[in-house]
């Protein structure tokens, strides 16, 4: 078993995706962010696609500058046929063979680490985007970009669960504003690509995907309460803990984003994530405390000066488009995806 991440996860990515996969035979695909956690799960899954599901394999070029990458994401693994680069994608990239597919996954998305680096966030998802959109043009490559579901802010209670179609919610001054308004820009630059270049773009907008292969140094939600839960302490749940949120298990999250990668219509935005068992922190906590074998604890503390205060009350995704245009389906439950996930926590957290 990989160190970030469950064998049987990537089986079932593969099996899952067996279908699609001839569509990379012989393509170039050009990854950014590759050394984060969704980062990661594409290099293994690229892997394993050239190892047992096409003869003439995908060529993977792999970027990321490694300021967030933490000591996992630093190991950079050597598979055949796919090259890492370590590179800033808010400078411009120099490539001059072909590309078939751009997958702009580089970000800061942890809240914790776009409070350190507020420019470094907005530059990533406005410069960088425009530098990839660039590479798109130049060669005619797929452009698939990775937004956020923080795009829609806080919603109102008549909003939920929150179709594409919703234009949001959200401050442009303010502790998360170099998140949420960069990647609105992003998308904006994607339209922008797309309408007046003809470039194939799709952007995605994931909701919490969560799994095997989060760092502890990340601090959200799901490694916060798992570094606790190991080391026997109470969970901190930030404010008074009616804020909700649907978790998406990484397996569910990857077969939605190649369904987008090989299938989503050209110019179209996909939510991706599970729509079912919207929760409260405090219910997450019980939730936890129902799928692990230890006894676990919650206190209700202030928001700390290193994350921001002003996060949205509720957030769940509706996920009609994908289900309708693309056949996709989330099939983990929270209590099943919990309990992988807190399987692999307690093998590998406090290690790191």
């Amino acid at each position: 078993m990989s160190k970030f991440s469950h064998s049987s996860d990537i089986e079932e990515i593969i099996y899952r995706i067996s279908n699609l996969a001839e569509a990379f035979s012989g393509k170039t695909v050009l990854l950014t962010g590759g050394r984060g956690f969704l980062g990661r799960y594409f290099m293994e899954v690229f892997d394993q696609i050239n190892k047992n599901l096409i003869k003439n394999p995908v060529k993977l070029i792999v970027l990321d500058n490694l300021i967030t990458a933490g000591k996992g994401g630093a190991e950079i693994p050597k598979l055949e046929h796919i090259k890492f680069i370590e590179h800033d994608v808010t400078q411009p990239f120099e490539y001059n063979d072909k590309l078939d597919f751009i997958i702009h996954a580089a970000g800061i998305a942890s809240p914790y680490h776009y409070r350190n680096y507020p420019i470094e966030t907005l530059e990533v998802a406005v410069i960088g985007t425009r530098n990839m959109l660039e590479l798109a043009k130049k060669f005619g490559a797929h452009f698939i970009f990775f937004s956020s579901s923080e795009i829609y802010g806080d919603p109102s209670n008549n909003q939920i669960p929150i179709q594409e179609n919703y234009r949001g919610n959200v401050s442009c001054q303010g502790p998360r504003a170099c998140y949420d308004e960069s990647k609105r820009v992003g998308e904006t630059l994607c339209y922008i690509f797309h309408n007046q270049h003809d470039i194939k773009t799709n952007i995605i907008r994931p909701f919490n995907v969560y799994g095997p292969g989060m760092q502890e140094t990340d601090y959200r939600v799901l490694p916060n309460f798992a570094r606790k839960i190991k080391t026997g302490k109470p969970l901190h749940i930030f404010g008074d803990g009616t804020q909700t949120r649907t978790f998406c298990y990484i397996t569910d999250a990857l077969i939605g984003f190649f369904l987008v990668i090989l299938n989503g219509v050209s110019g179209e935005t996909y939510n991706i994530g599970n729509p079912e068992q919207e929760i409260s922190m405090i219910d997450l906590a019980k939730t936890l405390t129902q799928v692990s074998e230890d006894d676990v604890r919650y206190i209700l503390v202030d928001y700390p000066d290193s994350y921001p205060t002003d996060e949205p009350l509720r957030r769940c995704p509706n996920i009609q488009k994908a289900r309708k245009q693309l056949g996709f389906e989330a099939t983990v439950s929270l209590e099943d995806g919990l309990s992988k996930f807190l399987a692999w926590t307690n093998d590998v957290y406090l290690g790191e």
